[in-house]
Parts: C-alpha cells; structure tokens; sequence
C-alpha cells in the first residue's frame, strides 16, 4: 500500500542522481536527501498533530520548499493545498475558508495576506531552506492539536485545488494519491521520460500543469527537475545550457514570450539547444504559434489537454515519429476519451459534442458541491465542459468550452476558430475572441488583439471576412496594449469581455 502513495517516487531515482536543482548557485538536492529530507518532515509535522485528513496550505513562491513540504504533508496522510501567495487578503480568506485548512505555511517574514486571512487556531509555520537545501520548519502560531501517527493510503487525498473559476464559482478539487500516481506515470509514459531528462520547471507550483506534468513526472521517471523562483525570459536559455535541460512545459504565453524575445535572448539555432521537446498545454496552441515554435527551436511542440479534475493530462500528441496534428490535443493518454451528446449517448468518429473522460487520474468528485457532481458525472464518464470532435485514429479536436460558445442569432460560433484565423495575420502577436450581448442577434463577435506589426481595426475585420463565414466576422476588434490572464497564464474570455465591455459600440 505504501508503495502505491506519492512518496514512493522519491524511490523511483538512483540515491545519489540529482532530483532537484535551484539554478544561480542554488542547491542540488538528490534522490536519497530528498526521501530523508520528506520522511523527517513528515515526522514534524505528525508531531504538530497533522494527520489523515487535515488539510495543509501552503502560500509559498516556486522553490524546494514547496515540493519538499508537499511530500512530506502527504506522507503525513494529510492533504496539500498550494495557493498562489499573490493573493489577496479576501481571495485567501475565501481558499482557506473552503480548503478548511488546519495549517498554513509561509515563508519567514513574507505572507502576510495569508496570515491576515487565517482563522483563528489555524497552526501557522514559517518554512526556509538553506544553502544545502535543507528544509526548516518554525512554529508562529501554534495550536492544539494532538501529535498523529497516520500512514498514508492509496485513496487518501494528496492534494486539493480549485477550477479556475472562468465561468462560475471556483470547485474545490480533491485528488488522491492514486489519481496522480495514475497522471505522472500517464505523463513519463507519453513522452517517454527516462532518468536522462532534465525538466525546467516555468509554471507555478500552485497548479497542476507545474505539480504533475513538471515535477510528478520528472521524478516519476528517476529524472532531474530544475526550479527556478519564477520564469525568466533572459535567465531561460542561459539555464537550459547549464543545466542540460532535454524538455520543458508550458502555457502558450510562455512559448510566445521565447518567440518574441528569441533574438535578443540570443536563443540557440534551430536544433541546438540540447532539448528533445517542448510541450504545451493549459490553453489552446494556435497552429500559428506551433509551427514558429518548431521552426525557430527545432524541436517538436507537442499539444497536450489537461484539466484539474483530471490531476492534469489527458491526451497529448505524440513523440515522432507519431504524427503530431496541429490544432489538435492528440488522443488519451491512459484515459479513455470520448464524445457525449447532451442527452448522454456517445458519439461515433466525427460528431461533435461534449468531451467526456474515464480512468484511473480522474476525481471522485468536487468538495461539498453535490450540485455540481450530479452534473459532471453521466454513465460513470466525467464531462469536461469542453466541445470537441475526435476522428477514427482518436485525434481530439477541441472546439471551445461550452460556456463560452458565441450564440449569434441561434448560429453557435466557436471563440477559438476565430482566435485562430486572427492569429494568422503577420501583424497579430495575441488574439481573444468573445461574445458581447447584441439587441438584434442576442450575442456578437468581438475581439482583443495585441499587435506585433501595422495594421488596423479594419484591416483585421476585412482579414477575416475573407476567411470565415460572415456571422463569424467580428464586429469588433480592440487593439489592447495586453490581454488579461490568470496566474497560470489561461486567458478567461469572460474577463476579457468585462474588461473591454464600456468600449463596445
């Protein structure tokens, strides 16, 4: 049983191989100090009276701290929620209030909103590392909980976090042991990671795409994981060189980003870099932007899907010499997908509809939301919220979210095709479409662009007229100096469309 609970990966490497290196002189901490290091940890915190259960937050910046603090609260048989500490005061209040946190941890001096937001008799702990990579813990508001003595277990819940709230209030997410077991090895498995690869972690330790595709599945394989403290454009490739970094994953944003500083970042030539691969998921890869990336990088950009419910991935293109579609998410990866129409029967190859999913990485079901569950399971499938069609080799083609659909005089358009062809343009660096309430066809088309060349509202519009039906065409393009995103860089269409709202027509 025990070798079925997360703090078994911490075996899955030789003892003395690297498992975790903070770039710019920081500390690298191997296989063998990583499990003593998580076994001790574990022991304090049991002491402090954390157990099966208990649910420990944690408001720390991308670090050792973080992973090694997750470990251990989970070998504890307790339950980690990382929270992005760029939170606000109320927005902490809230996460805490619904995680129902026994403790919280902190980094000396720093968290102050999280501190302010704690209940009264939740167990505060400072948490630091010193220049070995040595984790301490300091007690700074104790409680009085009862020293516990639990074991973790397999359908324990390792790890709590929330959906992204785009349409709605944000679902707590419990995920077990076992789910993410199932999505790290879903992960190593796809992209066939050996104790050879070296993984950049980019994304926040916060979220699942940088929990379980970044670090879970590095570790999973016996691999080295690279922490920096946050993403750094200028710091990106210097790292890669040194660190003999073979792949990395990422939002869109953060592939756009080393585009466009590609030149003065002084990026490698195409297929001199020292990476195997580059991955994106968390957000649709416009074509566009996929195949700039593999011209300029020389290396294949594989599309993957992911969703929190899931612990993370679902499908993925694959390595070559499959065939990696453009446009495409690629087919399941150790998880069964398939298309639903709305009255619960399963489609057959090319119609469209409702993506839903099955397997072993999936959630039994959101945290005291039993509205919420009645709706997202049907037939023993989860239903992603997500449109899409897949074809007979099981390629998935995601349409758009079902909320977010433009209904325009009954004619149902999806934001994302438009995105696409809008993407196209030589002068488009980013592009969101949305719907905007209309008074003769309900909803309407409208756009934000941020600009990397000359062109006009106009000459966007009169771009698209000559590649999309004209109910597509929007009406409206805003030329914004950016868009706005969450943390984990998703674009939230919604926020866009209140953002820009008081300039509509």
């Amino acid at each position: 049983m025990k070798d079925l609970t997360l703090p078994a990966l911490l075996t899955s490497g030789n003892s003395h191989h690297p498992a975790l290196i903070v770039p710019e002189g920081g500390p690298t901490v191997s296989y063998d100090v990583l499990q003593r290091q998580v076994e001790r940890l574990a022991v304090t915190l049991q002491s402090l009276g954390i157990g099966r259960g208990d649910r420990v937050a944690m408001a720390l910046p991308n670090g050792i701290e973080v992973i090694i603090l997750f470990f251990a609260t989970t070998a504890a048989a307790a339950t980690a929620a990382p929270l992005n500490p760029a939170y606000t005061t109320d927005e902490f209040r809230f996460y805490l209030e619904d995680i129902e946190a026994k403790a919280l941890i902190v980094p000396p001096g720093g968290g102050e909103q999280a501190r302010a937001a704690a209940p009264t008799g939740t167990l505060t702990i400072e948490a630091a590392s010193n220049a070995a990579g040595e984790v301490s813990l300091a007690v700074v508001r104790p409680s009085s909980l009862p020293p516990a003595h639990d074991t973790a277990a397999p359908d324990d819940i390792a790890l709590f976090l929330h959906t992204s709230g785009t349409t709605s209030r944000p679902k707590g997410v419990p995920l077990s042991h076992a789910n993410l077991l199932a999505s790290a090895g879903n992960v190593a498995a796809t992209y066939a990671l050996t104790a050879d690869d070296v993984s950049l972690c980019v994304m926040p330790l916060f979220h699942v795409h940088g929990l379980v595709a970044s670090t879970f599945a590095t570790l999973h394989s016996g691999g080295t994981l690279v922490i920096p403290p946050r993403f750094s454009a200028g710091a990106f490739w210097p790292t890669v060189k040194t660190h003999q970094v073979t792949w990395y994953t990422a939002v869109p944003t953060i592939h756009q980003v080393l585009l466009a500083r590609a030149e003065e970042d002084q990026a490698p030539a195409a297929g001199t870099s020292g990476l195997r691969l580059i991955r994106s998921c968390s957000s649709s890869l416009a074509p566009a932007t996929m195949s700039e990336l593999e011209a300029r990088f020389g290396v294949p950009v594989l599309e993957a899907y992911g969703m929190t419910e899931a612990a993370h991935q679902m499908a993925s293109n694959p390595l070559p010499p499959g065939e990696r579609r453009a446009g495409s998410v690629g087919c399941g990866t150790g998880v069964r997908v398939a298309i639903m129409d709305e009255a619960g029967n399963l489609l057959p190859p090319g119609g469209q509809g409702e993506v839903v999913i099955q397997g072993p990485n999936v959630t039994r079901g959101y945290h005291n939301n039993p509205e919420a569950n009645a709706t997202a399971f049907t037939h023993g499938w989860f239903r992603t919220g997500d449109q899409g069609i897949m074809d007979a080799n099981g390629y998935l083609t995601l349409v758009g979210r079902l909320k977010e659909l433009i209904n325009r005089g009954g004619e149902k358009i999806s934001p994302r095709e438009i995105d696409e062809v809008l993407l196209t343009h030589p002068a488009v660096a980013e592009a969101v479409c949305f719907g905007v309430p209309d008074a003769k066809y309900g909803e309407e088309v409208s756009a934000a662009v941020v600009l990397r060349g000359d062109v006009t509202e106009a000459g966007l519009i009169a771009y698209c007229r000559e590649r999309l039906a004209t109910f597509k065409v929007p009406k409206k393009v805003h030329l914004v100096a950016q868009i706005p995103r969450t943390a984990t860089g998703k674009i939230q269409r919604r926020a866009v469309a209140t953002a820009l709202a008081s300039t509509e027509a």
